[in-house]
């Protein structure tokens, strides 16, 4: 890598690999610094509002705005916790969160994709977020298909509300990923893992080689 950033952030739908991909990032250099996800760094809101049912409160209960700001702190607290001179690996960066509050707000509330996006665009504002590399990890480039993929692997039928989420989810990433909202996009439809990681390490500017550098 030519300068190594801030912040690298593996985004994508469930099941899609995000993890494991992560976890082998932070296995060749010990300059990254695994951060996972935005609601370990701001434990309290989300165990108070995932006491009693987690799933309605995120599909009914809940208001656009307060889901929205809950995602944003987190991921701001998170990025606060980066220790200097290390590249923080991001579980889901700030593209991936807005694309997870505007799916929501699509099927809790009724609204359009369009009419979603300005909703949870103007909640986030002009607020400074740090500079992240993100990467978008898709099943699928077709909505349909990401979609089949990625339940299939759940290995458990999704039930309620959550099979139109993730349906909206995939085709919000779709997207976000033709208006360029993600640094790189990697197709992961009939690729092994080993492929897959190979692409993202390429989009990363990184050496496929385990040289112990981000080289």
């Amino acid at each position: 890598m030519a300068q190594v950033p801030d912040f690298v952030s593996l985004n994508g739908p469930d099941n899609v690999g995000k993890t494991t991909h992560l976890a082998r990032l932070a296995e060749r250099w010990d300059g990254f610094q695994p951060m996972g996800a935005v609601h370990e760094h701001d434990p309290e809101p989300w165990a108070r509002v995932a006491a009693d049912d987690y799933a309605r409160w995120w599909f009914e209960r809940s208001t656009t705005v307060e889901l929205t700001e809950m995602l944003l702190a987190g991921h701001a607290k998170r990025a606060a916790a980066r220790e200097v001179g290390r590249t923080g690996l991001l579980d889901r960066g700030l593209p991936m969160l807005l694309a997870v509050a505007i799916a929501t707000c699509v099927v809790k509330d009724g609204l359009t994709a369009g009419e979603a996006f300005k909703t949870a665009t103007g909640i986030a504002g002009s607020r400074a977020a740090a500079p992240e590399t993100s990467v978008l990890l898709l099943p699928s480039l077709d909505a349909e298909r990401s979609y089949a993929v990625t339940s299939a692997r759940e290995g458990r039928p999704w039930t309620g509300i959550y099979p139109a989420y993730q349906k909206t989810l995939h085709a919000v990433l779709l997207h976000q990923a033709d208006h360029g909202s993600y640094t790189a996009v990697v197709d992961c439809e009939d690729r092994s893992v080993d492929d897959v990681h190979a692409d993202v390490l390429d989009r990363l500017g990184l050496s496929p080689l385990a040289d112990g550098g981000p080289r």
